[in-house]
């Protein structure tokens, strides 16, 4: 059986910044949990950082100087979290590692999860395309990735990776 390494906080674990969570309610989402097949992960949690927390933002939105070590994970107040950020996306390709497992579900806009869209860095609220620093870990190292808006497309995927027509 594929494993799915999913934000924990899509899976109504309460790790997000805020002390909350960002439940999702999806029939596939759902089935796969009680079939086993969620590995719930918080790469922020996982790297260091408290609940809550203050937010954190990319700077610039540059995940790529960020994995270069020339770029930072910075809250509104200046301080640096770049490294609870780095050891969390390195957890997460272990934990990925571990367990075989070759496709992730995770929050769109996090500044560790997201796949399309990030935050500037400006804390302004302003969305910029990019990836959150887990997300393009471990898309360099191949895990496929998905958002909680795009659970067909990873219900297909697990159907290819399992060789049936039906995931």
């Amino acid at each position: 059986m594929q494993l799915i390494l999913v934000s924990a906080c899509l899976l109504g674990e309460r790790v997000r910044y805020d002390g909350g969570c960002k439940s999702v309610h999806d029939p596939l989402l759902e089935r796969w949990l009680r079939e086993g097949r969620c590995l719930p992960f918080c790469p922020e949690v996982a790297g260091g950082l408290p609940v809550p927390r203050p937010p954190a933002e990319l700077q610039y939105g540059d995940v790529a100087r960020v994995l270069r070590g020339d770029g930072v994970v910075h809250r509104a107040d200046g301080h640096l979290v770049t490294n609870a950020f780095l050891r969390g996306a390195e957890q997460a390709l272990a934990c990925c590692r571990r367990h075989g497992v070759r496709m992730a579900i995770l929050k769109e806009r996090s500044p560790s999860c997201a796949i399309h869209e990030v935050y500037d860095g400006t804390f302004a609220a302003r969305r910029v395309a990019g990836m959150g620093v887990t997300a393009r870990l471990l898309l360099q190292h191949g895990v496929q990735l998905f958002n909680e808006t795009s659970l067909q497309d990873a219900a297909a995927y697990l159907a290819l990776l399992e060789g049936s027509r039906i995931a």
